[in-house]
């Protein structure tokens, strides 16, 4: 890639139409997995303190099961890169069907299909719609992140993987255009203008993003993948530091993933912000990722990826700390912006420290791998959190403050083996 200088660097029709998937994927992420999915099951599962600690292990476990596919099937999307060459074919398949089935949950939710165990029928069927559409979002990210080591050099990388993430969540901003849909109605009314939005900003990608195919490996049968996996596996002690990185990489993740899946229902429920002041929040928050990619790209390009995360962690405790102790609206607007500052670095230093850490004939195998610590963590951390909140439902607010500071100990867990992570 031709050597570019100053702003030039993140205007060109590769980095463009690369970035501005993660716009349009980001206002799937912020519309339905952080804001308007979980007000529409706090909608159906809650309404008292009691429910609403059961509308937070609904929302938990369905979280989790979503991050379990994955789980079952992102090494194996590592080493189709490896086996193929290609990313972008792949991307576009997973947002199209994550697209799908974001549209017909919204076109399920108004429907009255009599009740199920309990509950509307329908409401159950749009909680199973969403956990194939996070799945097939999650998935079209496991290519997505790999083709940032096809765009830059080593010396570019933190900053387009900076300027990727800053322009993701800058979609966060379009997404809430949809707010006024729900102002007055169910919060399902914002699923199917997501879904077109989302569409949308992934047609630039789709037309303009001409991808250079990577080195191809010998063809094999489909399923060997999982074989290459445990190779790699039991070749850990030859990749210590892309494992231990990895390692980290599942704590500090499990304590974000559940903590973004969780702070719509945590806001209301525990600190009582309304509908509109909860988006007010995010939308705070939202400035603070951007402001958070942009300046960790930097950073990382200064101190390194490795001293990086570990000053992403160092956040993300502050974070959950006050947090789980905020007993005002003004509390957690700290703690709102602190996360969005952790959220969006996290990203940023993630996959540089990947990139460096990995041979480049390998990279799409431990993209794979790294896509595979982060959900393994995503399952455990709103299994626990849900969990939580299930067992200590009968004691209102406790419950949801129980749940969230316990995510403090999986930070401190992954700050105490990055510290074992060779220099």
């Amino acid at each position: 890639m031709p050597k570019k200088h100053g702003w030039k660097l993140f205007f060109t029709m590769p980095v463009l139409s690369w970035a501005l998937y993660d716009f349009a994927n980001t206002i799937f992420s912020s519309n339905i997995t952080t804001i308007f999915f979980p007000f529409y099951v706090q909608e159906v599962a809650g309404g008292s303190e009691r429910l609403d600690q059961i509308a937070s292990t609904f929302l938990s476990y369905a979280n989790a099961v979503a991050s379990f596919f994955l789980v079952i099937f992102s090494p194996l999307f590592g080493v189709w890169i490896d086996r193929s060459g290609h990313k972008k074919r792949y991307v576009v398949i997973f947002a199209l069907a994550a697209i799908l089935f974001t549209a017909l949950m919204g076109l399920t939710a108004p429907k009255d299909f009599g009740e199920w165990s309990g509950l509307p029928a329908a409401f159950v069927i749009v909680v199973i719609l969403f956990v194939a559409a996070k799945f097939f979002y999650q998935s079209s990210l496991v290519f997505y992140d790999v083709m940032l080591g096809d765009i830059g050099t080593k010396e570019t990388l933190p900053l387009l993987s900076g300027f990727g993430v800053a322009v993701g969540y800058m979609g966060t901003l379009v997404g809430l255009a949809v707010y006024p849909l729900v102002a007055s109605g169910s919060s399902s009314n914002a699923f199917l203008p997501t879904a077109a939005l989302f569409f949308l900003f992934t047609l630039p990608l789709i037309f303009f993003y001409k991808e250079v195919p990577g080195p191809v490996q010998a063809k094999r049968p489909f399923f060997a993948g999982y074989r290459d996996i445990w190779a790699t596996f039991k070749d850990m002690k030859k990749y210590r530091p892309i494992f231990l990185f990895m390692i980290v990489y599942f704590f500090l993740n499990d304590a974000i993933a559940t903590a973004i899946a969780m702070m719509a229902v945590y806001a209301k429920a525990i600190v009582g912000f309304t509908s509109g002041e909860f988006i007010l929040l995010y939308l705070v928050s939202t400035v603070s990722s951007i402001a958070g990619s942009f300046v960790f790209g930097y950073i990382t390009r200064a101190a390194g990826a490795k001293k990086s995360v570990f000053y992403v962690g160092i956040i993300l405790f502050a974070a959950l700390l006050l947090g789980t102790f905020a007993v005002n609206q003004p509390m957690f607007w700290v703690t709102g912006s602190l996360f969005g500052v952790a959220l969006g670095a996290v990203w940023v230093t993630s996959r540089v420290l990947i990139i460096e850490l990995s041979p480049e004939n390998k990279r799409g195998q431990f993209f794979g791998l790294f896509a595979f610590s982060g959900k393994l963590s995503a399952i455990v951390g709103p299994l626990m959190y849900g969990t939580i909140t299930l067992l200590l439902a009968d004691y209102g607010d406790i419950a949801s403050r129980a749940a969230l500071s316990s995510l403090m100990l999986f930070v401190l867990i992954g700050l105490i083996v990055h510290r074992k992570i060779p220099a």
